[in-house]
């Protein structure tokens, strides 16, 4: 059973000694529904007191709290784990007073195991019960001793936690949590359990919220998010959702991660082609294009069907960029299985695709299945994928030099760009792209994170676009500056990345300033309350 007892006060956050308040970082490894977690983790902590450490002291992990958010799917899940952790420990030794908290899918799984490996964690927390994250602490601290609380069931809706945004001009919002679905090789139904639906209205409203804070894109999350509605008896309610969602004045851009090829309905194309601020952006899991290793990862769909979903997206969005899922050297995989995942790849034109090398995840179906393969030969495959998708991405993005995109800019998705004196954000179809200003260009006209940006894309490289069109001789830059950048300029000028109002809502547990207090949305209680 999870803690219920509400935190402390802002006393509870402060220093015995100098009464200053604690500062805290969180660290998140893995998916988007982490990142959204660890949003929510930023929020309570703030709400019980603390505050956010400043860019230098989070760049040295120099705060009172650090909480690792974990995963449990990637390969080197553990390895980064406790590689943190080791390099935490001597953090810890001289700097009296500091905590180290251990929540996510990993916390989930390997429960008390992390403190028996790692004695000098105080908190490890699950997947079902974040809202305990700042008892647990203050518990710690006071009985000296590591707190260990694992909830089996979710204990309270993660949606209607206190949230510290990431971002101003762009948000998460969770549609469900779990999944129903049995794959082999995924551990996630196992740690984060069976799928459990938001009620629309409170999705929409949530939504609403953060468009009214500033933000003009909005991704829905959920783990199999074309599954949703079935908990609550309609199998149309995802295309519905969308088609709301999209309705929502203000809102200027749509996404949805990810959904099942299962699941992937036709509805949910029509939803997406009719309603303008649906993004033409499909993420779609392929894992194999094997149908003897799909049956054996227990994926209920085959290649054809995949590929006739990517077709039909194709025929209703024309620009669609897809991209994809894709596992090499699942136990059994021959050479001629891989060769299937070939040509699946090379019909589907993926713009882009997360590749992943098997490995055997203990808990999963798949870690006792015989015929698992030499890692020389699933790295030889490994190899083989990405040269073939590593040369699409290149055709595919050639493609689309010459066309002209709007561009959202991104605050720090750009490494280089510095050095370039370019600016980064995503097009609308979710593509990377980096764009010069035009020279001499006034600072009160050039573009903030959240404005608008048109211009010609110029150059194309596997993985990002360049478009350096406001240098022609004809230029053909343009910018829209949108309240999305005045939210930013707002927050920027707030001096700690966010004071102020509520349109100033944004900042991360990873470092960045951000507002003096979490954002904490308004949600409706309609339909079954939170569980």
């Amino acid at each position: 059973m999870s803690t219920t007892t509400p935190p402390r006060t802002a006393a509870a956050a402060a220093d015995a000694d100098t009464g200053a308040r604690r500062t805290y970082l969180v660290k998140t490894l893995g998916c988007q529904m982490n990142v959204h977690d660890s949003e929510h983790m930023a929020g309570m902590l703030e709400q019980a007191g603390y505050v956010a450490a400043s860019p230098q002291d989070a760049a040295e992990e120099a705060a009172d709290i650090i909480v690792i958010n974990t995963c449990a799917v990637r390969e080197n899940a553990a390895d980064k784990l406790y590689g943190n952790l080791g390099r935490l420990a001597g953090a810890k030794r001289s700097r009296p007073g500091m905590q180290i908290a251990v929540g996510g899918c990993l916390a989930q799984k390997d429960r008390a195991g992390i403190v028996e490996r790692a004695p000098w964690v105080d908190v490890v927390f699950g997947t079902h019960n974040l809202d305990a994250l700042p008892v647990l602490l203050e518990r710690a601290r006071h009985n000296q001793r590591a707190e260990v609380e694992i909830a089996e069931s979710l204990q309270v809706f993660p949606s209607t936690l206190p949230t510290r945004r990431e971002s101003v001009y762009a948000g998460w919002v969770s549609i469900s949590v779990g999944c129903n679905n049995t794959c082999t090789f995924c551990i996630v139904p196992h740690l984060r359990g069976k799928e459990r639906d938001r009620r629309p209205g409170e999705i929409l409203a949530e939504v609403g919220a953060l468009v009214g804070q500033g933000a003009i894109e909005v991704t829905l999350l959920g783990q199999n998010v074309n599954s949703y509605g079935v908990e609550f008896g309609d199998r149309g309610a995802f295309g519905k959702l969308l088609r709301a969602a999209g309705a929502i004045e203000g809102l200027e851009r749509l996404r949805f991660t990810s959904p099942h090829p299962a699941a992937f309905t036709d509805d949910v194309i029509a939803a997406m082609a009719e309603t303008p601020t649906v993004m033409p952006q499909l993420h779609m899991p392929l894992q194999s294009g094997s149908d003897r290793i799909l049956r054996a990862m227990r994926r209920s769909y085959r290649s054809e069907k995949f590929l006739g979903i990517l077709d039909r997206v194709r025929a209703a969005m024309p620009d669609a960029a897809i991209t994809t899922d894709i596992i090499v050297g699942f136990p059994g995989e021959t050479e001629e299985d891989f060769a299937e995942t070939l040509r699946v790849v090379e019909a589907s034109r993926f713009a882009s695709a997360f590749t992943f090398q098997y490995s055997q995840r203990p808990g999963t179906p798949a870690a006792d299945l015989p015929d698992q393969l030499p890692k020389e030969v699933v790295q030889e495959r490994y190899q083989r994928l990405t040269d073939l998708q590593d040369r699409i991405a290149l055709e595919e993005s050639r493609a689309q030099v010459g066309r002209t995109v709007e561009v959202l800019v991104a605050e720090g998705e750009g490494r280089k760009d510095g050095a370039t004196h370019r600016v980064t954000g995503r097009a609308a179809d979710n593509r990377l792209v980096h764009l010069a200003l035009p020279a001499g260009l006034a600072e009160e006209h050039q573009p903030r994170p959240g404005d608008l940006v048109t211009v010609t894309v110029t150059r194309a490289a596997p993985y990002h676009l360049v478009a350096d069109s406001a240098l022609d001789p004809v230029p053909a830059f343009a910018v829209r500056r949108t309240r999305a950048g005045d939210a930013w300029a707002s927050r920027t000028a707030g001096g700690d990345h966010g004071a102020g109002d509520a349109a100033a809502a944004g900042g991360c547990g990873t470092g960045a300033s951000g507002p003096t207090g979490p954002v904490v949305l308004g949600l409706p209680t309609l339909g079954r309350p939170a569980h």
